[in-house]
């Protein structure tokens, strides 16, 4: 973990803009005091496709009956 004062920041940020995308984590405080985190934006996953499993999966008729096991508590 890299840790830099803002002043350090503004003068090396190409530097520690690489260093966070190698992976390191970077802080960067006003005196001693933490303040933010530079870290990597990671991309955005691909949209789901809806309907790709369609015909593929198929439920017994009597899927949703009760249970035997559960029959006594069933009105």
């Amino acid at each position: 973990m890299k840790k830099v004062t803002i002043h350090e920041a503004k003068t090396h940020l190409s530097r520690l803009i690489r260093s966070a995308l190698a992976g390191e984590e970077v802080i960067i405080s006003r005196g001693r005091k933490p303040l933010v985190k530079l870290m990597v934006i990671e991309e955005k996953p691909a949209k789901r496709v809806l309907g790709t499993a369609a015909g593929k999966i198929r439920f017994a008729p009597d899927f949703d009956e009760p249970l035997e096991d559960f029959r006594e508590y069933m009105p």
